[in-house]
């Protein structure tokens, strides 16, 4: 049967209202829509947000969201492994490292991919992955932390900085190739940065340092996070032929 003239009518305008809403939000009337996948991905763009909430021009990501997502891949016996896609400028030093050692400490195998940069506190959350890749032309900025706000001048303070910094250094030392005396050197160069200290690697720079496992993008990725995924199931959920 079919619906009277309002109906179809009606049935019109939200299709009209949706495909309207579609192009405003992402300039395009078709989404593709992903199949049901075992692979979870979790983005981590523009600056990670801590406990201060930044301007809403800021695109960030905010650590509060993350925390529960990893959490629910932890649990759900349909995720068995996660790609983190990063392009990020940095961000709060706890935030980051928090996401980082989450991250790490999951029973389920991770990959992370390099894309457009991974600066500063970044640099612990890509090598937190059971397995890092970089593209050719993605950037990570290494350099000491930074305080902003009210600082008290006393040697406390110092001290406190130099012992966060040292967990920024250990996390990255104990989850990827590079050695801490190296780490350091990068960290602490002059000139290589125009208004600050520091190194900015390029891809294979990158790898070659220790810091990133290997040069690649999506299909590098997946065929590795796949494989991983194969490996952890082990012989006895493998089909015998």
């Amino acid at each position: 049967m079919k619906g009277s003239p309002q109906e179809n009518d009606k049935q019109q305008d939200q299709s009209k209202s949706s495909i309207v809403d579609k192009i405003q939000q992402l300039g395009q009337s078709n989404v593709p829509q992903p199949a049901d996948s075992n692979i979870h991905v979790l983005p981590v763009i523009g600056q990670v947000e801590g406990h201060v909430q930044l301007p809403s021009q800021n695109k960030t990501t905010k650590y509060e969201h993350l925390i529960p997502q990893l959490i629910a891949i932890e649990q759900n016996p349909k995720i068995e492994g996660l790609v983190v896609l990063l392009n990020t400028v940095g961000g709060d030093v706890e935030a980051g490292l928090a996401i980082s050692e989450m991250i790490a400490s999951l029973s389920k195998p991770t990959v992370s991919i390099v894309l457009g940069g991974g600066h500063s506190i970044g640099v612990p959350i890509a090598v937190s992955a059971d397995y890092s890749f970089i593209v050719e032309t993605a950037t990570m900025t290494i350099h000491p932390i930074r305080m902003t706000g009210l600082v008290i001048g006393v040697p406390q303070t110092f001290e406190y900085m130099d012992k966060m910094q040292d967990r920024v250094v250990n996390f990255v030392t104990h989850h990827s190739d590079v050695d801490e005396e190296k780490f350091k050197e990068l960290m602490f160069a002059k000139g290589n940065l125009t208004r600050d200290i520091g190194t900015n690697v390029v891809g294979q720079q990158a790898v070659d340092h220790g810091l990133i496992d290997a040069v690649g993008g999506v299909k590098e990725a997946m065929e590795k996070l796949n494989q991983m995924i194969g490996d952890n199931k082990g012989p006895e959920n493998q089909v015998v032929q």
